[in-house]
């Protein structure tokens, strides 16, 4: 079966005139995909009988299938998703009193980075996801939004992978989210853990889209310890294609710091951080450690996280603390993985 949005609009223009439609139909298939945002081909109710029935035998809008999910006390959505060839991947919808819904999309089957307190890094790697996959997460959570009279307003690649070890599908994903589902290039976020190469790279490619680093520790001994990828880049290297990318970019750059309690959330540790930061165009997403179960440590108290960020501003480094969403049913950064979840945990 052919899936829908792996076409453009001019693949789905050669299709339906191979079939012997005239070549406004793909235009009116592409409206009920991401204009009008329809979950069905039945929806297409512009499109004679015969195309329909030919569409539902030959094809299919998206391949992700839902294999279990779950909602937060909070209102957040994680749903696991079973790809194709039987991988199993996360994707969480946020919704915010602003009015912000925000999808968490993966990138990859698993991870290959290895950090010590993530999840996905303790299950390991799979697979590459392709661009439509990746893309799909998002766009199926803009569907059902569209049917309560709501849309998507943010994406964030911080889902299950390293965006940037998978940077070409990744990228042609971004683009989707911005020339087919209409989501603004700032309204979208890429994490990685510091891939250098493709931070200079992604600096090139002249996009708004913002740019989150895991940073975590402001010491090379200390840092490799959490994120083995430190080994391949240090923090020299790594803080080097920072500046680049701000310089390049003229845009703010963002580290996210998992504040671990008695590790990185002490006087001493917003020191190394400030000297680490200052100068350079930065803000600090501050993330109290969200517990995963192959990592024992805790996360750091709100008073100290406080703390914290009255020392960073003496570097004139700004940083704000993350508002943590969908820990009770593992949706929060770092909790991600693909296991099946117990029907007895589901909560409707």
């Amino acid at each position: 079966m052919l899936n829908l949005y792996d076409f453009s609009l001019d693949d789905l223009t050669a299709l339906l005139t191979e079939w012997g439609e005239p070549k406004f139909r793909a235009k009116q298939v592409w409206e009920w995909l991401y204009d009008k945002r329809v979950s069905t081909l039945d929806a297409m109710t512009n499109l004679p009988q015969s195309l329909r029935d030919r569409l539902k035998t030959e094809t299919v809008i998206g391949t992700l299938q839902v294999a279990a999910e779950q909602s937060s006390k909070d209102g957040t959505h994680k749903r696991l998703y079973r790809l194709p060839d039987g991988q199993l991947i996360e994707a969480v919808l946020m919704p915010y009193d602003d009015d912000r819904r925000t999808a968490c999309i993966s990138s990859q089957a698993g991870c290959a980075m290895g950090c010590v307190f993530c999840a996905t890094g303790q299950m390991g790697f799979a697979r590459q996801l392709t661009a439509t996959e990746i893309f799909e997460q998002a766009a199926r959570f803009a569907v059902e939004l569209a049917t309560q009279g709501e849309r998507l307003s943010n994406v964030v690649l911080m889902g299950m992978g390293e965006p940037f070890h998978n940077y070409d599908a990744t990228l042609t994903a971004v683009r989707r989210l911005m020339n087919d589902l209409g989501i603004g290039a700032r309204h979208i976020t890429i994490s990685t853990v510091g891939l250098v190469p493709q931070i200079r790279r992604f600096a090139d490619e002249n996009l708004q889209v913002t740019l989150a680093v895991s940073l975590h520790k402001a010491t090379d001994e200390e840092r490799t310890a959490l994120l083995p990828v430190n080994k391949r880049w240090n923090l020299d290297e790594l803080m080097a294609a920072c500046h680049y990318y701000v310089e390049k970019t003229g845009r703010r750059i963002t580290f996210e710091w998992a504040a671990i309690a008695g590790e990185n959330d002490t006087a001493l540790e917003a020191h190394k951080l400030g000297n680490l930061l200052k100068g350079l165009m930065c803000h600090v997403n501050i993330i109290p450690l969200n517990p995963t179960g192959g990592y024992a440590g805790q996360p750091a108290p709100l008073d100290t996280v406080q703390d914290f960020i009255r020392i960073l501003e003496h570097y004139s480094v700004s940083a704000t603390v993350r508002v943590r969403r969908g820990i009770d049913i593992d949706a929060g950064c770092g909790q991600l993985k693909s296991a099946i979840i117990q029907l007895g945990d589901i909560k409707q």
